[in-house]
Formats: C-alpha cells, structure tokens, sequence
C-alpha cells in the first residue's frame, strides 16, 4: 500500500468512527425526567428536574429551587453531572440506557443518594 493511499485509509477510518460516536451519543438526546432521592444526611428527601441532552450536554429544562444543572452523557450512556443552587453543590454519576437510567449523587459531606431517570416525559415536580 502506498502512502497516500494509507493515509486515505487512515482519514475514512477516523471519519467513520467519529460518525458511529455520534450517532451513539445522540441515542440518548432528548428529555429526561431526573429525580434524586436524599438516603442519608441533612439535605431535603428529594429532588426533581426535567433536562435536556442534545450532543452529549445535558442543560437543564426545569430544576427545584432554581437550581443549575449541567453534565455530559458519554456515548456508552456513562453520565456526569453537576447541580448547583444557593444551598450548595453536588455531582453525580450512573448510566443510561435506553429509556432509564440510574447511579448515585452526593453533596460533599452534607448528604448522599441515588438517581433515577426517565426519557420522554415533560412533567416537572418541586422538591419535597
């Protein structure tokens, strides 16, 4: 094989695998339903937002107490998040797949717990 020609094999390999990474990030663009359930400490028993991943991004739709929420979602469905509102901060981490997904959450030493999400609804809940 030539140079050239090992060179344009090179680039359609790389261009076909970043096409097959976008297309597997966008299966899961949409909206999702998120809710974190407090398991231990001082924080409210529970959180509800509605957001948006379009790319890999997460942006939020509508959160509780006017809250920020941001992340990325990887192609496989591995998930990081953040939210922050005037009583702190916290992250979390999980999956999704397909239609649900799942991981856990926490907010430095104040309070810990898991997530859950649900694609394709609009619904939005306050926090309780």
């Amino acid at each position: 094989m030539t140079r050239p020609t090992r060179i344009a094999t090179a680039a359609l390999a790389f261009c076909a695998a970043s096409a097959s990474v976008a297309v597997a990030a966008d299966r899961h663009n949409g909206t999702w339903a998120v809710e974190l359930v407090t398991d231990s400490g001082v924080c409210s028993a529970r959180y509800s937002y509605t957001v948006a991943i379009r790319d890999g991004e997460v942006r939020p739709v509508s959160a509780s107490a006017g809250a920020r929420v941001s992340g990325r979602v990887a192609a496989d469905g591995t998930v990081g998040i953040t939210v922050a509102g005037s009583g702190g901060s916290g992250s979390g981490t999980g999956r999704l797949d397909g239609a649900r997904g799942s991981g856990t959450w926490s907010a430095s030493s104040l309070c810990a717990g898991r997530w859950t999400a649900r694609r394709g609804t609009t619904r939005t809940a306050e926090a309780e």
